[in-house]
């Protein structure tokens, strides 16, 4: 694997604040740590890093860490053991450097990469799943795999890789349970169909609220007309005819 340059200095500004001033100037707080020794902050510029982070081997670039204003000059071997992003902005806000012995063995996640487009894809509108993107490894540095491509061109629907069915350099052991699901093609998602819901719908009872099946019979309109008076019988006038 190749190994890139990335150059740092000392960091004394210590604290949220400091570090958020630090951001301001596009420089990025970091550590550089190795097993058994105590941690040095550094502080490194925004666009090396950028630099770094976009090689082909990304977060598993191996890097000589130059570090300015030592005392004693003296260029570590490193890898980005973790990057701080922030939540909402997603930039980067810290980073963890591990300094390594290229003669001893290390773990590291690889990215699963697939190649091709699936059968049963193609031809029968299957879904190409995939369920585990990184493998865990154990390897020497310079054995670090960038990627592990995974050719699904000849996938049908049903097919599935599993990790035990990766093909990684004999100097690469992985570390993952081989029986993992790492990629597989399911059929199509079906539709419901529209007469069991409608059926479903149906099973439903109706709820209608019913009245009098006399107020239910009077023509519309003639319920609100006044009844009319019966006609009294009243005396004859005077001289009046009987």
């Amino acid at each position: 694997m190749e190994k890139v340059v990335l150059n740092a200095e000392i960091r004394e500004e210590k604290g949220t604040i400091k570090a958020k001033k630090l951001r301001k100037k596009r420089m990025i707080p970091a550590v550089v740590y190795k097993d058994g020794k105590e941690a040095i902050s550094l502080k490194l510029k925004q666009d090396d890093l950028y630099d770094v982070l976009h090689t082909t081997a990304g977060e598993n670039a191996l890097m000589t860490l130059v570090i300015a204003g030592e005392k004693k000059t003296k260029n570590r071997t490193c890898i980005i053991k973790e990057v701080q992003r922030d939540a909402v902005k997603d930039d980067i806000i810290h980073v963890d450097l591990k300094e390594i012995s290229l003669t001893e063995k290390i773990k590291v996640k690889i990215p699963i990469r697939p190649h091709g487009e699936a059968e049963g894809v193609v031809k029968d509108e299957g879904v190409l799943d995939h369920v585990l993107w990184e493998i865990e490894v154990e390897c020497l540095p310079a054995d670090i795999p960038e990627k592990i491509s995974v050719e699904v061109s000849a996938m049908k629907i049903g097919d599935t890789v599993y990790v035990k069915d990766l093909k990684l350099p004999a100097n690469v052991g992985v570390l993952n349970d081989p029986d993992l699901t790492v990629l597989s093609v399911v059929p199509p998602a079906k539709e419901e169909v529209a007469e069991e819901a409608l059926a479903e719908e149906g099973a439903e009872p109706e709820v209608i609220a019913k009245g009098k099946k006399e107020e239910e019979e009077i023509p519309e309109g003639e319920g609100d007309k006044p009844t009319k008076p019966a006609k009294e019988d009243t005396p004859p006038k005077d001289g009046a005819k009987k």
